[in-house]
């Protein structure tokens, strides 16, 4: 959209819910509007307070202001990230983009393998920004903006996650103030002149969303779910119990492997832009290709976890600090006992669960936190890597996070999930999977006020003995059937250890065959064969290291992405080790 002097263009992607106040606002100020949209409202507020317009939006966008005059360009993010951008310099030039893909149709630009990033990659199941799998390419980094003029660039925030601000809270006061905070963000992202559906996951986060959307709403709610009915926990009757106890228009499906998987899957790496390891990018494919067959914008639940602590990692966090009490020898010796454990296909199974928490509990508390979400620690890279470098996954924890006090620092590890695991993980397969049906999906979790809110409640508010999300669980304790609130955590991920021993297995083999691993160059060919020859023998549950794998290699082939050409080699004092179960060890 153009200026009326057509001096300033912005090119706008996402949504500002409050930009009816914002107008009224402007109008004042004298600004006459010829359009009902917010695009005009960003541009008409960009002309009024330059960059000071960014900390007055509610919403989630990406946006890119270019002034003819000053030969200016200014590119914006939303606060966490909920909207991508990507941006490239390239000598005094600079390219951007919202996709990936869009930097890479330009034929300057190199598509070599970032190894920091790989590494990242490896430890953690996605690229933390403001990294990318591509050397030169970075994203902006959320509440940021970016300045260039002539070549120069300069980069600020505008907001800051917020932490160490703990208000004198009681439950009651905390209570009745994220109750009115739910209220007033559901009323922001019901706006639409489309209808609006809801994901339903039969948990506390999305049953939450459909309660407050069932006050805001006159209409009758479409929701929409992905069940898995073939493993052992089932998530269908608590989502029929709230479809009937709301009356909503349901639409269901079940995931299993008579569809098409490896279709989904190709294009599952291709929609990415950037590869993530995380097998919840299938159902959520599934998800938004059923979601729009009846509506084009869906909420979803995402962000509840990290503001209010629902991971049982923050409760492993905290128990570590016990295990290390034990010697070093003692916890080797009973992750060696485990080797002999049946092995299941449950992901959420005792010896699943117990082997990686002696493995976490072998590494520092911040790298014990990533490894619990993550599949490869520093040691398992150095015998499944050809070279490496020195990367740590603990250089991101010294990036203006809260200080580490120890085990069980929960707000230090909040703070890491929502400015990484959040933002480029959750958040990208989201925004991916669900654009690539043209759907919009929106997460009222996350509207500013309600991240600043939790940052300022003390930790028992959120996590209290083996109680996860206290404050979220008190107010909905007299609105939600009461099984949803007893509901253990299960996440939307695929039965991906049983699903890679068994119908996936012959798409596993060709993606990972010998033959390609050695022509990509990066990763040990015996090594991989080793992996993939103790998962599918059950002498280990391997399913997410191998998937990290395979989506890896899938989209690695669809970008025609090149190894780096210099790969620094590890330093003499990193050993290889083996990759299982003893080597979490560092």
């Amino acid at each position: 959209m153009f200026s009326d002097d057509r001096r300033t263009v912005l090119v706008f992607n996402g949504e500002i819910y409050n930009y009816l106040e914002l107008r009224k606002e402007l109008q004042v100020l004298g600004h006459q509007f010829l359009t009902q949209c917010d695009t005009e409202v960003l541009l008409r507020a960009f002309l009024q307070w330059d960059t000071d317009c960014f900390r007055r939006l509610r919403g989630m966008f990406a946006a890119a202001f270019w002034n003819e005059d000053e030969r200016r360009l200014v590119l914006v993010r939303d606060r966490v990230g909920i909207k991508p951008l990507y941006v490239c310099r390239l000598g005094n030039d600079i390219y951007f983009g919202s996709e990936l893909k869009t930097i890479l149709f330009h034929p300057e630009i190199p598509r070599r393998l970032d190894l920091s990033a790989l590494h990242h990659y490896l430890a953690l199941n996605y690229v933390p920004g403001p990294f990318t799998l591509i050397e030169g390419i970075q994203k902006l980094r959320p509440g940021h903006f970016l300045e260039w003029r002539n070549g120069m660039v300069l980069e600020d925030s505008y907001w800051k996650l917020p932490h160490g601000q703990h208000e004198n809270w009681t439950l009651p006061d905390a209570e009745e103030a994220l109750d009115g905070l739910l209220r007033q963000s559901m009323q922001d992202h019901l706006l639409s002149d489309v209808p609006v559906g809801i994901w339903l996951s039969g948990g506390i986060d999305s049953s939450t969303l459909l309660h407050y959307a069932s006050q805001a709403s006159t209409q009758r709610l479409k929701t929409f779910s992905i069940t898995f009915r073939g493993r052992s926990f089932n998530e269908a009757p608590y989502i029929h119990n709230l479809v009937d106890k709301y009356q909503t228009d349901h639409l269901e499906l079940d995931l299993n492997p008579t569809l098409d998987l490896p279709a989904a899957i190709e294009d599952v790496a291709y929609y990415s832009d950037e590869p993530f390891a995380d097998a919840g990018a299938l159902p959520v494919w599934f998800l938004s290709k059923l979601s729009r067959q009846r509506v084009t914008v869906a909420l979803s639940g995402e962000g509840a976890d990290e503001l209010f602590g629902g991971y049982i990692t923050y409760r492993a966090d905290h128990l570590a600090g016990y295990a290390r009490l034990l010697s070093e020898a003692a916890r080797r010796s009973l992750l060696s006992a485990l080797r002999y454990w049946p092995v299941s296909d449950d992901k959420i199974s005792f010896e699943y669960k117990m082997k990686r928490f002696l493995e976490g509990s072998l590494l520092s508390p911040d790298e014990a936190h990533v490894y619990w979400n993550g599949s490869f620690s520093r040691a398992q890279q150095a015998d499944l890597l050809m070279k490496t470098n020195h990367t740590r996954v603990q250089d991101l924890f010294e990036c203006d996070l809260p200080p580490g006090n120890g085990d069980g620092n929960l707000s230090r590890f909040l703070a890491f999930d929502q400015r990484y695991y959040l933002t480029d993980d959750l958040l990208q397969k989201v925004d991916r999977m669900s654009m690539a049906h043209s759907l919009e999906v929106r997460p009222p979790y996350l509207d500013h006020r309600i991240i600043e809110f939790a940052a300022s409640l003390p930790d028992r508010f959120k996590i209290s003995g083996r109680g996860t999300k206290v404050i979220l669980k008190r107010l909905m304790r007299s609105k939600l059937p009461a099984s949803v609130l007893r509901r253990s955590k299960t996440g939307l991920d695929i039965p991906t250890h049983d699903w890679l021993r068994g119908p996936l297995r012959p798409y596993l083999e060709d993606t990972l065959s010998p033959e390609r691993v050695t022509q990509n160059g990066v990763f040990r060919p015996d090594t991989i064969e080793r992996l993939k020859n103790d998962h599918t023998e059950r002498r280990a549950n391997l399913g997410y290291h191998l998937w990290g794998l395979m989506i890896l290699f899938l989209w690695m082939k669809h970008w025609n992405i090149q190894s780096a050409s210099e790969l620094s080699l590890p330093p003499a004092a990193e050993e290889s080790r083996t990759l299982y179960p003893n080597s979490a060890i560092a």
